[in-house]
């Protein structure tokens, strides 16, 4: 089995679960039952709980943010003025916060600790989230490009805390953490309507504050931890990682996370309004989202539990990216009232390929050097690929003046995300010199 330069085994997900059982010596062994009057066994529950509660807030705001403005995108033209490529940037700005801050992660939580980082990352969050709400275009977008970057270092940094912290329940936080933050998802995308209606949208948008807030707190009993234990760990994650860049599998994980993040971030920002044109109310269009998100929360939630016990995931990578060929292509010809059945089949495409994604930054690395080495890699150029859909999306719509050339592009699409999710799920590890 392979080792750190301290001797300590790095498990693969599998691995790590098959051993949970029978290994106590995690930082957080969830499985483990106090003796009676056993307190230092109480309090690593009580501080194991604690700091589940902080991951479970802190990806619930990964997306709620963001998707709330896929079902008031009409609303916001029709307040703000701006073209369809225009308001696509609303959604391609934190894609590329993503890009840009993804690289840098890292190198915060080292320095400065993982728990100390998230817990600022919340307040920059909330920060962006009122500014967002403010009645002017440029606090609109600067607002958003705010939230988009906290995002951004959470994103990368919590599957690394989470490899830390609970290294035989890999494959459960992360079905937890993915759920979490799917879940949320779709309740953005399914009350943001009926809010916008009291408040309007900007009120609707800024009720997302209170869940930062919440999550900023959240981590405040974690800061303690972010000494020299952490900073430890954080160390070792960032030695250089330059040579995961020259992998094959690295490079496959990378485009097929790019290509199931255009698929999600075309889908919360302009599914509502296509529905909309094909003659669904309003309302009910961003229930569909919703629907969307729910269907997604499922599928993130078991897909991890599933890949992470078989020795080759491409059959399931590919089988899940099918979904957004049926999805899309049946939004496109298919019959309108067939419509939920097509969103289903987008939504669970969304939460079993990320869940893939994510997994696959521990299936397919033998260090945790380069699993952060390819977390960084696949969610920088990920996401700066998919930070291109939404806008390009909205761009064809505003030179065709129809949806129908670009449904007919994300369904062509769907063919290469197959192609790529088959080739990053042949079993097989970074190989680095």
């Amino acid at each position: 089995m392979p080792k750190t330069k301290n001797d300590a085994p790095v498990l693969s997900a599998s691995e790590a679960d098959a051993r949970s059982s029978s290994d106590p010596d995690s930082s957080y062994n969830s499985g483990a039952t106090p003796k009676p009057g056993n307190r230092p066994a109480e309090r690593r529950i009580g501080a194991a709980a604690l700091l589940i509660t902080a991951i479970l807030l802190t990806a619930a705001t990964l997306r709620s943010p963001l998707t709330g403005v896929g079902s008031l995108i009409g609303e916001i033209q029709s307040g703000t003025g701006l073209s369809h490529t225009a308001a696509g940037m609303l959604t391609t700005l934190p894609l590329i916060a993503f890009s840009i801050f993804a690289l840098a992660a890292p190198k915060l939580g080292w320095r400065f600790g993982m728990e100390r980082t998230m817990f600022f990352c919340m307040i920059i969050m909330t920060t962006g989230i009122l500014l967002r709400s403010m009645p002017n275009n440029p606090a609109l977008f600067l607002g958003t490009a705010l939230i988009g970057s906290a995002i951004a270092v959470c994103n990368v940094l919590l599957p690394g805390l989470i490899k830390r912290d609970f290294p035989h329940r890999i494959g459960l936080m992360t079905s937890l953490y993915t759920s979490s933050m799917n879940g949320w998802a779709a309740i953005a995308s399914g009350i943001s309507i009926p809010l916008s209606r009291n408040a309007g949208w900007r009120g609707a948008l800024v009720y997302w504050v209170i869940l930062s807030a919440a999550t900023a707190l959240a981590w405040i009993p974690q800061l303690r931890r972010s000494g020299d234990k952490s900073r430890g760990q954080g160390a070792s994650s960032y030695r250089k990682t330059g040579a995961v860049w020259k992998s094959a599998i690295a490079w496959q994980v990378t485009i097929f996370m790019g290509f199931q993040s255009i698929m999600f971030y075309i889908g919360i920002s302009w599914l509502p309004e296509i529905l909309q044109e094909q003659g669904m109310a309003p309302g009910t269009a961003g229930w569909m989202l919703s629907l969307m998100q729910i269907v997604s929360m499922a599928g993130s939630f078991l897909m991890p539990l599933i890949a992470s016990r078989t020795q080759s995931q491409k059959g399931l990578a590919a089988g899940s990216s099918a979904l957004f060929l049926l999805g899309f292509g049946g939004v496109w010809l298919g019959s309108p009232a067939l419509a939920p059945l097509f969103i289903m089949a987008i939504g669970l495409g969304c939460g079993t390929t990320f869940s893939l994604v994510i997994l696959f930054f521990a299936l397919r690395s033998r260090t945790a050097d380069q699993a952060a080495g390819l977390s960084g890699m696949a969610q920088s150029l990920g996401y700066l690929l998919a930070a291109v859909g939404p806008t390009l999306f909205g761009f064809i719509h505003d030179q065709s003046g129809n949806w129908t050339v670009p449904l007919a592009t994300i369904t062509s699409l769907s063919l290469l995300t197959i192609l790529f999710g088959y080739a990053a799920g042949r079993k097989g590890y970074i190989e680095v010199e």
